[in-house]
């Protein structure tokens, strides 16, 4: 089966579930995928976390972590200047070191965008993101999703025709929990439409799942498959105003659904783990369930992502560490 993502959702979604689409049917459908393994899960987890990586190879992990980083700040206290500093980080993460590669997006607020947007230049606008980098909003009433579907799709509409890129939508916990989802499929459809650039293009839009509301296992798979069969372009774990946030054994699994997809369909889905994620040793541990999962093509801007605010400061770190021996002091790679 391959499908076309110029077709729309509804029809993708017809022709995986092989009949019409109902919320019938997508109960039947989602309900009838395979439980999860908890344990079998948490002990590949923690064998992909276990991979020791040498210095050759470490050097290139770093610079591939910062390639595929959401450099992020999303506060109620956020500035214009606190912005722009942001973006000056993501443009030039190491000022002593011009080889040192880009981020792959900044994240903000909607009001934000425009900040960033400005800030960015010539290097903003690039959705495969080689050279330049992303300006990705945050929408859909986050983090709560406690919303109208009218307000919803205005918080999506504005950000994407202030120039953001790449939406980053919750999905609403409590309609998935209690069933209703063919109400979360809607509103996944919805938003994506209001994605759509004034040229016909769309911004990509990430589905958050915010699992650890979730609860379990087989909700995080269900939840995943739902936001791929709506038309999402990547499935992001977290918001990251809620404990837990990321962890490698929900990524893993998020990485199992879109492999498995891919082998159904033939179309690849991102993912995105935030929250949580500071260290470079952390970060290291996903790039290798990356690469053991959904396979090594998968390392890139468009198909991986890391949600995190403070992962790059540790990150410069290390690089600095591998280049001169020593560790530099951590106001060598901060910007507030």
């Amino acid at each position: 089966m391959t499908l076309d993502r110029l077709v729309s959702p509804a029809s993708r979604a017809t022709e995986v579930l092989g009949g019409e689409l109902t919320e019938s049917s997508l109960k039947r459908y989602l309900n009838g995928i395979s439980g999860v393994d908890a344990v079998g899960l948490e002990a590949r987890a923690a064998d992909l976390g276990s991979r020791s990586i040498k210095t050759t190879s470490k050097a290139w992990a770093l610079d591939r972590i910062i390639s595929l980083i959401d450099l992020t700040t999303l506060e109620g206290a956020d500035t214009t200047g606190k912005v722009r500093s942001l973006v000056a980080k993501g443009l030039v993460p190491d000022a002593s070191d011009p080889g040192c590669p880009r981020v792959a997006a900044v994240c903000v607020y909607g009001d934000m965008v425009p900040a960033a947007v400005e800030a960015l230049g010539a290097a903003h606008g690039l959705d495969d993101v080689p050279g330049g980098i992303n300006v990705a909003a945050v929408a859909t009433a986050f983090p709560s999703g406690r919303a109208s579907l009218a307000v919803k799709l205005a918080d999506t509409a504005d950000a994407v025709a202030a120039g953001a890129d790449e939406i980053d939508m919750v999905i609403d916990r409590g309609a998935f929990l209690s069933g209703r989802y063919g109400q979360v499929f809607d509103e996944i459809v919805a938003v994506k439409e209001a994605c759509r650039r004034a040229d016909g293009s769309f911004a990509h839009l990430k589905v958050i799942l915010e699992t650890g509301e979730l609860n379990t296992y087989d909700n995080v798979r269900r939840a995943s498959w739902l936001s791929i069969l709506a038309g999402g372009d990547f499935i992001k774990t977290s918001t990251g105003k809620v404990a837990p946030a990321a962890t490698l054994p929900v990524t893993l699994l998020m990485l199992e659904v879109v492999r498995d997809w891919h082998r159904l369909t033939g179309e690849k889905i991102g993912v995105k783990p935030a929250g949580g994620i500071r260290t470079s040793k952390d970060a290291i541990k996903y790039l290798v369930a990356v690469a053991e999962t959904a396979g090594e093509e998968w390392l890139q801007p468009h198909l991986f992502r890391f949600g995190a605010s403070s992962l790059l400061n540790d990150v410069l770190l290390q690089r600095q560490k591998l280049a001169t021996g020593h560790y530099s002091g951590a106001d060598y790679v901060t910007i507030d």
